[in-house]
């Protein structure tokens, strides 16, 4: 049920673009949604361009015959649309439980706005349930990893942090990063909390998506609502 949740608000969301438009292009299974939605509207006569936020993403858009770009090419976009991993009321988000956070977060910036499409379940009153990602470079990763579990401390939250993969095969993303995720329970203060960590040497970026989405198509068992910050 929950995969039909998704593609219903992927589908909902298609209603935001227009031809001529030049979109981002999310990752993830709900994005996926979009993307072939998206792919349908284009066999249909619907004329965009699109920026992708993940080769997977980036694969699956040229085989449905989406023309693509990169923002090199397009370095303003109309909009994007991706899923996320937690959304607050504030439409706060967590994402990057799929490792493409980094690209997802700089597409979502070069846009007029971020549209999010999710299931329900998805919505909480507190971020922080789900582990939040923070990229780091390979380089000093053990004083990163050090310097993340202070500021974890400072802002009260556990400084439990997992490498993604491992340590013998660690994931690696699009940009050859690697991943250190935290599982923090819930976040008092993700304003604070992204500011302190993007501004630790060696981290790349972090999940916490804040000030960027407009609103989320968001699916249950009542249908597809459109959700705005509160």
């Amino acid at each position: 049920m929950s995969d039909d949740w998704k593609r219903l608000a992927a589908e909902a969301a298609l209603q935001e673009v227009r031809s001529g438009m030049k979109i981002g292009i999310g990752t993830g299974s709900t994005a996926e949604h979009f993307v072939r939605a998206l792919g349908k509207a284009v066999a249909d006569g619907l004329d965009v361009i699109g920026v992708p936020t993940s080769e997977r993403t980036a694969a699956l858009a040229r085989d449905l015959g989406i023309r693509l770009a990169t923002l090199e090419d397009l370095p303003v976009l109309d909009l994007t649309i991706d899923g996320a991993d937690e959304i607050d009321p504030q439409l706060r988000l967590i994402k990057g439980g799929g490792g493409a956070h980094l690209r997802e977060k700089i597409v979502a910036a070069a846009s007029g706005t971020l549209i999010v499409i999710a299931d329900h379940t998805k919505l909480v009153p507190v971020l922080g349930k789900f582990p939040l990602p923070v990229e780091v470079v390979p380089f000093g990763l053990g004083a990163t990893r050090k310097a993340i579990e202070t500021v974890l401390t400072r802002h009260g939250l556990p400084a439990a942090l997992t490498l993604r993969g491992g340590n013998d095969h660690p994931f690696v993303t699009d940009g050859g990063h690697y991943i250190l995720d935290a599982a923090l329970g819930a976040i008092p203060d993700p304003d604070g909390l992204a500011a302190d960590l993007v501004a630790i040497p060696g981290v790349v970026e972090h999940g916490l998506f804040i000030g960027l989405a407009g609103k989320a198509y968001v699916a249950g068992p009542e249908g597809v609502r459109v959700v705005t910050a509160a």
